[in-house]
């Protein structure tokens, strides 16, 4: 019995665990989405990054696919209605671990006819420090003409740092896939995307 119930919690930690939901929030007016329309778009790093890193081009790549779905045109940066600003911030974070890895707990009875010592031995099979990594995808789009913003979305979620679905490329098209999902979406309402 203790054998199988060994073995059903090996395979519990060992089977695939499913994406993470993302959250996501926007922003927006009916007049400034009445504004945007279906422009063409241009896709551009924000300020202060780098537009040239591979790692910035992989989320800049998702945003205009996304978009792309979404029927908005493209164009050069000077060419285009509107530009959508994307940032990016990742982090791993690490949880430490709260306990040992093995416990010990000694207990006994005395009196009458019956007294024992009890021991007992536990192992913490969690392992050591838990990574996760954070990311938060941020677009503004604006007005190319004015420089205001026309709609604003963040979409954020913590994966396990082993998960595929942390690597870059798919964080990438899923936290995108999120942030655009049903877009515009209601203003200033954060919803759940799994």
């Amino acid at each position: 019995m203790k054998a199988r119930l060994l073995l059903a919690a090996f395979a519990l930690a060992a089977s695939p665990a499913l994406a993470a939901p993302v959250e996501v929030t926007r922003f927006h007016t009916p007049d400034s989405i009445t504004t945007l329309g279906r422009s063409a778009v241009a896709v551009i790093a924000a300020p202060g990054t780098d537009p040239s890193s591979l790692e910035t081009r992989v989320w800049l790549q998702a945003v205009e696919a996304e978009l792309a779905a979404l029927r908005f045109g493209t164009a050069t940066p000077g060419a285009a209605d509107a530009v959508a600003e994307v940032r990016v911030e990742r982090e791993v974070q690490r949880t430490e671990r709260q306990r040992g890895p093995v416990s010990v707990g000694v207990g006994g009875s005395t009196g009458g006819w019956n007294s024992g010592v009890g021991l007992g031995v536990g192992f913490n099979l969690g392992g050591g420090p838990k990574a996760r990594v954070y990311t938060r995808l941020v677009v503004t789009i604006r007005s190319r003409a004015t420089g205001l913003s026309l709609w604003e979305g963040r979409a954020e979620n913590v994966e396990r740092q082993k998960a595929k679905e942390a690597a870059v490329d798919q964080a990438a098209l899923r936290i995108a896939h999120a942030l655009f999902s049903g877009f515009p979406r209601t203003s200033g309402a954060t919803i759940t995307v799994k």
